[in-house]
């Protein structure tokens, strides 16, 4: 009666989110009316057109600064990697602004037109004759006219505005796919468990897409097309995007991340004196009712990070800049946790900006030719995606489900676990890059096209071994770093968290500029050639790659180390607990009907 007499029916809270979601009026959501995979479709379908329109640029620039604009190796080499190292910093910047300020969607909305406004530049600048210097046809760059103050303006005015558009959109498209599934439902968090492959796999679509065909088009079409399409892709990207409203689930704004984490900082500096209580609970935290107004999550005090708890001891001030709660203390700790794990990739990435790169220069000394075919020194990059896509999928079918019948962990193994794996990948990748590397130099020399720079009559795909083992690499430990930084960073700074693993191959591409310059500057001394010249039939690239080699070696010990003192945090829901159970429970009844159906057919026997 009392239902009628309302006219209404109640809803079960169970049927709302219970992560603190709302909708963009800032109202709680239905997890039937939006979210899920549904909501997940469009942004994933927004990321294949936007790899499409990145690596369309990304893939090739190389070729377009050394052909085009009339650039030196190194300078080429350097000039990408500087501008790739851009892109993957900026999100830091856009992270923090929807973390503190306007929020996830609207910070990318607003990131994505500047993107759009910076490849629609881009797009003019390769097509205009005005804004590029003459063709040249000397195979020697430096005898070509160099382009003029105006011609690098307006081309690097463009990528760099493209620069600072992605900075806003790269680390919030991922965080809003992830926020669609909500932590407090086990079937839910199991879904986003596996999320983050499928997030891959389905981006990588547009990856391939650009690494084959948009390649192809800008190497024997031309390049304002091969340009002009990426744009034309990025655009219907963000309309795909847009028709998505209705159904995403929003995380509201929660203060400046950086914030927060200086006074707790501050706090424990200028308390560095005081005596921590024995027992936790005397510290100061907040009321749960407090932090459930907000839609945030209470946090308890952990032992890790000790000195930090100081910012939460009660002195009798107030002061925001002299006492925090345990909750704000723990935040920090989670975010701190984070840094040497983040160093450790740094390596990784340095090797990864080779692909659109060095690789790619080493493709044009050899013999593309397939038939009648010309294979595109860029399109090789295809190759990783192609592996990436597949080993994404026997990972995710196959790997995790024979994993967790050994380890009982509902990923199979830890995320860290799998870096790992691809951190040592990355090690074989530059052992066979550089025995692959002294190869070609040999029948250089026995061919006698040193000095020349004349084509090495060998295959292109001689060099497919590195670029597939590099696609084999990201499955592991590319996917792994965008979910273990989503994962272990806080509920109110996720896009921070997810700006940690852009951050790292934005490192690794100025990490890649140093070492290019210092080396080839390092090996030029004392009257020596050097090992990176514009000549590469004269360089030695495979002592470059194998400086590589022996650094990657370096850096798994080092991130082995790191791991043995990493703790992760603690789960705010149950719903991993949940999922463990089943999994325990599944391999227990398995086992069990193994063991009756032996027995029935002993007894037949």
């Amino acid at each position: 009666m009392e239902g009628q007499e309302s006219g209404q029916r109640k809803v079960d809270e169970y049927e709302y989110t219970q992560d603190g979601t709302v909708d963009l009026k800032g109202n709680p959501v239905l997890r039937s009316k939006r979210g899920g995979w549904t909501a997940c479709s469009f942004v994933v379908l927004y990321e294949v057109f936007e790899r499409m329109a990145y690596y369309g640029i990304s893939a090739n620039l190389i070729l377009y600064l050394t052909r085009k604009l009339h650039q030196g190796t190194v300078t080429s080499a350097n000039n990408v990697t500087n501008w790739v190292g851009t892109i993957w910093i900026t999100p830091i910047l856009g992270a923090y602004v929807a973390d503190a300020h306007l929020g996830r969607y609207w910070t990318f909305l607003i990131s994505s037109l500047i993107y759009l406004s910076g490849m629609s530049v881009l797009t003019l600048a390769v097509s205009l004759p005005s804004l590029k210097p003459p063709p040249c046809q000397d195979p020697h760059v430096e005898n070509c006219k160099k382009a003029s103050t105006l011609h690098l303006a307006v081309f690097y005015g463009a990528l760099y505005t493209l620069a600072i558009g992605t900075g806003g959109t790269k680390p919030n498209i991922s965080t809003i796919g992830a926020d669609q599934f909500d932590d407090f439902d086990p079937k839910e968090k199991n879904h986003k468990l596996s999320f983050f492959n499928w997030w891959m796999f389905s981006i990588f679509f547009g990856t391939l897409f650009a690494n084959t065909v948009l390649v192809y088009i800008q190497d024997n079409v031309g390049w304002a097309l091969g340009y002009g399409l990426p744009t034309l892709g990025l655009l219907i990207s963000i309309l795909i995007f847009l028709v998505g409203t209705p159904f995403y689930r929003h995380k509201v704004p929660s203060g400046s991340p950086f914030t927060r984490m200086a006074k707790v900082l501050v706090a424990a500096l200028r308390k560095w004196r005081v005596t921590l209580p024995s027992d936790p609970k005397e510290l100061y935290e907040l009321n749960l009712e407090e932090y459930a107004k907000k839609g945030n999550f209470r946090i308890d005090s952990t032992p890790t990070l000790r000195f930090l708890n100081k910012a939460a001891v009660k002195t009798g001030s107030a002061s925001l800049w002299m006492l925090c709660s345990v909750t704000q203390v723990e935040e920090t700790k989670q975010m701190l946790r984070m840094i040497p794990i983040l160093v450790a990739t740094f390596i990784p990435s340095t090797m990864i900006a080779q692909v659109n790169t060095l690789f790619v220069k080493q493709g044009t000394t050899l013999d593309r030719s397939l038939g009648s075919f010309k294979i595109p020194p860029a399109s090789l990059a295809g190759f990783v995606t192609l592996s990436m896509l597949v080993s994404v999928v026997l990972y995710d079918r196959f790997f995790v489900r024979i994993m967790q019948r050994v380890t009982k962990n509902p990923r199979g193994i830890t995320l860290l676990q799998r870096m790992g794996i691809g951190m040592v990948f990355h090690v074989f990748i530059m052992v066979v890059a550089s025995l692959t590397e002294r190869y070609r130099l040999h029948l250089a020399k026995q061919h006698g096209v040193v000095e020349s720079g004349g084509q090495v009559p060998i295959t292109i795909l001689v060099l497919l071994p590195q670029f597939v083992l590099m696609g084999t690499a990201d499955a592991f430990l590319e996917v792994a770093k965008i979910e273990f930084f989503y994962d272990q960073a806080p509920e109110n700074m996720k896009s921070l968290g997810t700006s940690f693993a852009m951050t790292t191959l934005g490192m690794g591409n100025f990490i890649s500029s140093f070492l290019l310059s210092t080396v080839s500057h390092i090996t030029k001394k004392h009257g020596h050639k050097g090992w990176i010249l514009n000549n590469l039939n004269a360089s030695h690239l495979d002592y470059y790659y194998a400086f590589f080699a022996v650094l990657n070696v370096f850096n798994v010990i080092f991130f082995l180390f790191m791991t043995k003192m990493y703790v992760y945090k603690a789960e705010i829901s149950d719903s991993i607990k949940v999922l463990t159970e089943e999994l325990r429970e599944t391999t227990y009844k398995t086992s069990n009907k193994g063991d009756s159906r032996k027995g029935q057919i002993t007894s037949e026997l």
